[in-house]
């Protein structure tokens, strides 16, 4: 008996990005050779392949990759666009039409005295530039299978960039949190709410004090 294709959004990070149509991109192809170069000899977990966390933490690579770059919400294979909803520690919904309207960083951060609205664009630049060498993110634990998918992950990246005014001192920034992901049959997102706090996150680039001193 044949077994059917891994489906294209199971397939990975790099492999969505080699389906995808030029003009599917906001800018240029994303690259992403600092996960597989530097990431690897920081992360703190190890997930066996085909694993529920290797799975999940897959699947989240391909969505913050395709909400980050990629334009059209028609696009994205990693949800079901169409009824697709995210939100932070229990505040307003946010659909696909939204994030592309705001941007991921925008919604995600949601309000802190640390950080203020950015555009799409902008919150890119404050970010790339606060991290230069990466910033990234590991599934720590799966708490509950599919069709809710309950989930511990760990952001973290090294302070070596100005952040709005604040100058780096090249220490290791982390941020620790919990997601809960209902997903379709077919293992597309279909919602996700994250619970963490961005003041703790955004905090340790300021040393507590949302204003910039500047002599």
């Amino acid at each position: 008996m044949t077994q059917a294709p891994t489906p294209l959004w199971l397939q990975g990070r790099d492999a969505v990005i080699a389906a995808a149509s030029p003009d599917d991109w906001r800018e240029e192809v994303p690259d992403y050779h600092l996960s597989h170069t530097v990431m690897p000899g920081q992360r703190t977990t190890e997930h066996a392949p085909g694993s529920l966390e290797a799975i999940v933490e897959s699947i989240v690579q391909v969505f913050e990759m395709e909400v980050s770059h990629k334009a059209d919400p028609a696009t994205w294979v990693s949800m079901v666009t169409e009824k697709f909803r995210t939100r932070i520690n229990g505040g307003a919904w946010a659909d696909a039409a939204e994030i592309v309207d705001r941007g991921s960083y925008n919604i995600l951060i949601g309000d802190s005295i640390f950080y203020g609205e950015e555009t799409f664009e902008s919150s890119h630049h404050v970010f790339h530039t606060a991290f230069p060498e990466g910033f990234y993110w590991e599934v720590l634990e799966v708490l509950s299978p599919p069709p809710v998918v309950a989930f511990k992950w760990r952001h973290w990246g090294s302070f070596e960039g100005e952040y709005k005014g604040f100058q780096p001192d090249g220490k290791k920034i982390e941020m620790f949190g919990v997601s809960i992901a209902k997903v379709s049959d077919e293992l597309k997102l279909l919602e996700v709410e994250h619970f963490y706090d961005p003041n703790a996150f955004l905090g340790q680039m300021t040393g507590g004090c949302p204003v910039a001193h500047t002599d």
